[in-house]
């Protein structure tokens, strides 16, 4: 039974991986403007984008928990992003707090309590499993940038300066904290199914936080761009982040999307050579 309801789906695949990288191109271009399309008309209120985007990061940290606690093992886990989506985490709640204090301030309490326990899992229990040469992206690279930005550009608001600028230093931080995970993938040659599947995870909610401003700018027709109050610069610059981490996200998705017929019979998904 099992293999014939995924029959169909295998074919699909082995018809997609038949196709030239321009038809790979033009179906994967398709697919991201009808699932724009399908959200724009099937939710109503877009601030809801970011409620799921939050619940599946969420989600996807809770599916680490389990692979630390059942498994026993960090490999193949970057220390450094953890890291890093502590520290902007930290920074949103702090001003989530008092900007906001809604349903996003217990979603990032929540992940921002999940995070700090698989950063002490790491450290402590699990010390013995971790390969910190593997993980070798230094902090600063993605630290000190993003700070810089966020002080040069932030949005203009009543709220506090230290706040706002707070606000878009995580905002930058977490479009760029996924490229440890990344690196350390690359140099290990292979993926646990579990880190895949909480990459794939990052990948959903980044598209569904760049869907909710790429959907505003529509509906605005681009005025929404050069919100008045909010800062010239601002919405463009949180938008282009948006992007670029869906961007970061895309190739290891494509690849993992690629690789899902083959998950229930391999332990571990190949990092591919190219």
């Amino acid at each position: 039974m099992g293999r014939r309801r995924s029959a169909p789906l295998n074919r699909l695949f082995a018809w997609v991986r038949r196709q030239s990288m321009k038809v790979k191109i033009f179906l994967a271009v398709t697919a991201v403007v009808a699932a724009l399309v399908a959200l724009k008309l099937c939710v109503k209120d877009h601030s809801h984008f970011f409620v799921a985007s939050e619940a599946i990061h969420f989600a996807g940290i809770l599916v680490l928990i389990y692979k630390l606690t059942t498994q026993k093992t960090c490999s193949g886990l970057s220390l450094k992003t953890q890291e890093l989506t502590a520290i902007f985490l930290a920074a949103r709640l702090c001003c989530s707090l008092f900007m906001e204090g809604d349903i996003h301030t217990v979603l990032d309490c929540l992940t921002l309590v999940s995070t700090l326990w698989v950063i002490y899992m790491i450290r402590f229990k699990l010390k013995s499993t971790y390969i910190p040469e593997l993980d070798n992206m230094p902090l600063y690279y993605v630290v000190v940038p993003s700070a810089i930005a966020a002080i040069l550009i932030h949005p203009y608001t009543h709220h506090a300066r230290v706040g706002r600028i707070l606000w878009a230093f995580a905002a930058y931080l977490e479009s760029i904290s996924v490229l440890p995970q990344l690196r350390m993938m690359q140099n290990t040659k292979m993926i646990e199914p579990f880190t895949a599947h909480y990459v794939f995870a990052l990948g959903v909610a980044r598209f569904l936080g760049c869907a909710h401003w790429i959907i505003q700018v529509y509906d605005s027709a681009g005025q929404y761009l050069f919100l008045v109050g909010a800062g010239y610069i601002w919405i463009p610059m949180i938008l282009l982040a948006e992007i670029v981490q869906t961007f970061i996200l895309a190739d290891f998705c494509y690849y993992y999307v690629k690789r899902l017929q083959f998950y229930f019979c391999k332990k571990q998904i190949q990092w591919p050579n190219s």
